[in-house]
């Protein structure tokens, strides 16, 4: 399978909805070069806005520009577009119902050497509490692409969080996005695997060690968090009644915390939520992060087993 890049997807997408979209905008805060909207920018000046270091003043930007008929992008690294905008977000985009996609890459602990200021660990559970907002993360460029074009088609908010790191490619031409379902990877009967973007690979990776040792591991990507696709991961709570969940991000109001508040009402089953609990990340290779933080495949693997043997 290939590896691919994730940004790489958004530009290519952003520069084939500019050509299909007359009132496509984009805006950025002096990343585009990271980000990929640069490949936006080089074929629409006219519909380019670069804000410099401004995030509060790009979103705000952004959500007048939507009010007046207008599609909106507004990219940035998801530490600042998130962490730093807030009471935008709120205020001007989500109460307003703004047309505007917020496109966050650089997020998790995929950043690497960058550090802890750069490794967005929080931005699902500040964006996830808000009314109105889409939230999508996508497993792979494939699901990039097509999550972009979905949100480009779909009037209101939507919060859309990419990583620097390449991933590998998951889905073929033939896959098709739907907000609010969440695709079935592998089928499985004693355990779930419930993961989101970066983390979707390693979660196949652990079911494959998981089979080694006879445990029937079904892997479930919910790069939908918001909506929650709750008819499949009810129907799996009941088929095989333990659940782990594993995100590049805090356990604290991100994948984890959405299913458990789900189940907690319609179907107690154990669980397990594998994420960042209560700290901030380091400066390291990324892989080398997700071994210091117990996120790898082996880890995953034997929190599956550990789930089975409770009692």
């Amino acid at each position: 399978m290939a590896v691919e890049s994730l940004r790489g997807a958004y530009g290519k997408t952003l520069l084939k909805l500019g050509r299909e979209i007359p009132d496509l905008v984009v805006l950025d805060a002096d990343l585009a070069k990271s980000t990929q909207t640069q490949v936006f920018a080089k074929e629409f000046a006219g519909r380019f806005i670069d804000m410099g270091l401004a995030e509060q003043d790009m979103v705000s930007t952004a959500a007048g520009i939507a009010l007046t008929g207008k599609t909106v992008f507004a990219s940035s690294f998801c530490t600042f577009l998130v962490g730093r905008v807030f009471d935008q977000i709120r205020q001007s985009v989500c109460y307003n119902r703004a047309n505007v996609k917020l496109v966050g890459t650089h997020s998790g602990l995929g950043v690497g050497e960058d550090g802890a200021t750069h490794q967005s660990l929080e931005d699902i559970a500040l964006t996830r509490v808000l009314p109105e907002i889409r939230i999508i993360v996508p497993a792979d460029a494939v699901e990039t692409a097509l999550a972009v074009e979905y949100a480009a088609a779909t009037p209101g908010p939507f919060f859309i969080r990419l990583t620097r790191n390449n991933l590998l490619t998951l889905f073929g031409p033939e896959h098709r996005f739907v907000m609010g379902r969440a695709p079935l990877l592998r089928d499985g009967s004693d355990i779930t695997l419930i993961a989101m973007g970066a983390m979707v690979e390693k979660a196949l990776q652990a079911a494959e060690l998981l089979a080694a040792a006879q445990i029937s591991a079904a892997v479930i990507d919910f790069s939908s968090l918001k909506p929650l696709d709750e008819d499949i991961l009810l129907r799996f709570a009941k088929k095989t009644g333990h659940i782990v969940t594993i995100e590049d991000h805090s356990v604290h109001g991100g994948l984890g915390s959405a299913c458990a508040e789900f189940l907690s009402q319609q179907c107690p089953v154990p669980m397990k939520i594998m994420g960042m609990d209560n700290q901030f990340g380091r400066s390291g290779k990324p892989e080398d992060l997700y071994v210091h933080f117990k996120l790898t495949a082996a880890d995953i693997a034997g929190a599956g087993k550990e789930i089975l043997s409770r009692p």
